[in-house]
């Protein structure tokens, strides 16, 4: 049934039907009761939101553009605080949250990308979901990466990395080491880098926060052999793990491990318990995010606090408003006793 058909079967407006299902404050109680029983008897679910999107050209729902799958998303602690803020922002400005991951090449894709009125890109997008909003002229706002002319919430991350490991490195006989992720791409395997793998000018995040900890190290005046900065392909506990156990194995055994996650960080003082080794008098162990294990890890993580539930707020709020800013928010170093 059409929504004028239940409007003429009720007697009432068809703004009341709508008002009862989508602005419940703008009825009495009894009413949107009566109303809502009514509908239900007859079968009628409510206003179509397709119908409504067409007449207005507005959905009322936002998507957040994942870099990575929605599977992996859901269990990373960064990223579903960052969700978390969004949502926050957006349930106060009666909008919706839709889901989706640049990682996915489909028409169905390609049809949900249709639907919302604005986007936040969370991570450098896979294949051709970025150019394809460009393209429509849609509200968008980047997170965590760069695009010129396109309002943007980030950090420094460099600058970030080299005040951490200037703190974590403090006399000339420490041996640093640094276990990184995503520093080569369409490779999926934990291994050590190479110094022909480091003679490059990236701009992806990751590399940002190598350089940032290489600066930071030479700022202390140690030089971090390609041999002790090791790949790792994705954010999880087992490749952590895996790198950990080479670097912590090595006949010269680092002292210091600066991490590009409190994920991984967690992860290296597992396996230095493991091996018999003591945090932080045997080996410094430093993260990145902040994220709420790195207070409940034994020791307590020394990290970079990058504020993913403000983030996500400021992503949306900016998004709302149309704003053209390119922010740049504060990452801060927390001290804790794994450094």
């Amino acid at each position: 049934m059409s929504l004028k058909d239940v409007s003429k079967l009720l007697g009432v407006s068809t703004a009341t039907i709508s008002n009862a299902f989508n602005r419940p404050d703008q009825l009495s109680v009894a009413l949107r009761s009566r109303i809502l029983s009514e509908c239900e008897r007859i079968g009628y679910a409510g206003p179509s939101m397709i119908a409504r999107s067409l007449r207005s050209g507005q959905s009322d729902v936002i998507a957040v553009m994942l870099s990575d799958s929605l599977t992996y998303s859901f269990s990373d602690p960064m990223a579903t605080d960052f969700m978390a803020g969004i949502t926050e922002v957006l349930a106060k400005a009666h909008k919706q949250l839709l889901l989706l991951s640049s990682t996915i090449k489909s028409d169905a894709q390609i049809r949900a990308e249709s639907l919302p009125d604005g986007f936040i890109f969370y991570g450098a997008p896979e294949g051709d979901s970025f150019n394809r909003v460009i393209r429509s002229g849609k509200p968008l706002i980047v997170v965590d990466f760069d695009y010129p002319e396109v309002p943007s919430v980030n950090i420094d991350n460099y600058e970030a990395c080299k005040q951490l490991a200037s703190h974590a490195i403090t006399n000339a006989s420490d041996i640093p080491a640094i276990l990184g992720m995503r520093l080569k791409h369409n490779d999926d395997h934990v291994h050590p880098l190479s110094a022909t793998d480091l003679d490059h000018d990236k701009q992806e995040i990751s590399w940002q926060r190598l350089f940032g900890y290489l600066a930071g190290a030479q700022q202390s005046g140690i030089e971090i052999l390609p041999e002790h900065i090791v790949h790792l392909p994705i954010n999880i506990m087992s490749q952590a793990e895996e790198g950990a156990r080479y670097l912590l194995s090595q006949p010269k055994r680092p002292n210091v491990i600066l991490c590009m996650s409190d994920i991984i960080a967690i992860a290296v003082c597992k396996v230095a318990r493991e091996l018999g080794l003591r945090v932080p008098e045997d080996v410094k162990v430093t993260g990145f995010d902040d994220i709420a294990e790195a207070t409940r890890n034994q020791p307590p993580l020394t990290t970079i606090s990058q504020q993913g539930y403000e983030k996500g707020q400021l992503a949306a709020n900016l998004l709302l408003k149309a704003s053209n800013e390119r922010t740049m928010m504060d990452a801060k170093l927390v001290v804790r006793e794994s450094a």
